[in-house]
């Protein structure tokens, strides 16, 4: 797998940003076929740091339904899988300035 397809986007939310701001955590969305050694690699050298440590999460898909004039639309919102990766101390990611 081309480390391109690794990383998709990071996510940015009140919640990433407290884990952020007190340890480190920076939360990624990446391809379901990465693995962490993978997702690792693709981390070190895009944003050159130091990675210490890297957990998955694989987000199940929902169903949503909704009303509308035409009646019920049901439909799902695809799973995806997370990364949530802790830095070496002293590192640090800019994600605003991109």
């Amino acid at each position: 797998m081309k480390l391109a397809d690794v990383l998709i986007k990071p996510v940015i939310t009140e919640k990433v940003n407290a884990q952020i701001e007190k340890s480190g955590r920076y939360t990624f969305v990446v391809g379901h076929a990465s693995n962490k050694l993978e997702i690792k690699k693709a981390v070190e050298e895009f944003y050159g740091v130091k990675v210490a440590n890297v957990n998955t999460i694989v987000v199940p898909a929902k169903a949503k339904t909704r009303y509308t004039k035409a009646g019920f639309l049901s439909g799902h919102k695809s799973s995806y899988k997370k990364a949530v990766v802790t830095l070496a101390e002293g590192d640090s990611i800019d994600l605003f300035s991109m």
